[in-house]
């Protein structure tokens, strides 16, 4: 379903594509991802035809091939043009609202939405696809495995609108071991009061920039940094210990997950990617505590 937007729909979206721009240089993003922003909100602005059209024409695919788009640009304009909303303006905002992006997922109501945020720690949808994919969506109250395959099958069509149609493979997330980098860099920069801060909403009455942000890129890969602001966290008192970081490569969907502090077993005290135990080796008297990933958060 496509949504209604202002009679000039190619306003509409070189605006928004603007404001990601003047939000990431404002964060302190790398300068070339501004840019490349910009250069597309002014493409977009003075395109003679219908980007609608492009799309429904030509598919995403159509999108790409126009001047200054690309692979990540395209696909913010077919959310724009989708659902009339850019899920990287409310994350670059503070104001991501979870519940509401679930509750757009057939036979997800209010009360499943906040049990899957407050127990899983997911934010995107695509978080969600992954955990209705290794049996932790199955685990929760009053989801069984008709529910859970019901679920997965209207992720995947939902999803499929927002990805590549192409036959190549999805990009690989990061190695463990840069996924920790970040964690660390974000956690040192955050501690020394060196990053900017956003104000989130929830859990904000008094709108207060507390929460720092960091943009990073290791390798092919960029990520994005940010301390838990789920109920969870909150309940917990963990939103200065549970980092989320956000993965992206070469215009591919894009990932997340939370980096923590065990609390038990052979990692306690170390921090280790939640759900990836697996991918690092245990510590021994030899090797120490240090972190010693082998292999990729899959």
């Amino acid at each position: 379903m496509s949504a209604s937007l202002p009679n000039d729909e190619n306003a509409f979206i070189a605006q928004k594509l603007r404001e990601i721009a003047d939000l990431l240089e404002a964060q302190h993003a790398e300068l070339f991802r501004v840019r490349a922003y910009r250069e597309a909100a002014d493409y977009v602005s003075g395109y003679p035809g219908s980007l609608r059209d492009v799309l429904a024409n030509e598919g995403r695919r159509g999108l790409e091939a126009l001047p200054t788009i690309g692979r990540t640009i395209a696909a913010a304009i077919e959310e724009l043009l989708e659902t009339g909303h850019l899920s990287l303006i409310d994350r670059l905002r503070g104001d991501v609202d979870p519940m509401r992006v679930f509750q757009t997922v057939p036979m997800i109501g209010p009360k499943l939405a906040e049990n899957i945020h407050d127990m899983l720690d997911v934010d995107t949808l695509e978080a969600l696809e992954a955990a209705a994919h290794d049996g932790r969506l199955e685990a929760l109250p009053g989801i069984g495995p008709r529910r859970a395959q019901a679920i997965r099958h209207s992720l995947a069509e939902i999803l499929a609108r927002r990805r590549p149609r192409l036959a190549e493979p999805v990009a690989p997330a990061p190695p463990v071991n840069r996924v920790l980098d970040v964690d660390a860099e974000y956690r040192r920069k955050a501690a020394e009061d060196v990053l900017p801060k956003i104000a989130p909403r929830r859990f904000n009455p008094s709108g207060t920039a507390w929460l720092p942000i960091l943009h990073t890129r290791r390798g092919p890969w960029r990520l994005t940094a940010l301390y838990s602001n789920t109920p969870n966290a909150h309940r917990r008192e963990r939103t200065r210990d549970w980092v989320v970081v956000y993965y992206e490569r070469d215009g591919m969907p894009e990932g997340q997950c939370t980096v923590v502090t065990a609390t038990r077993g052979p990692y306690a005290g170390r921090r280790v990617v939640r759900g990836y135990e697996a991918n690092m080796r245990a510590p021994t008297p030899e090797r120490g505590p240090q972190q010693i990933p082998k292999g990729q958060i899959q």
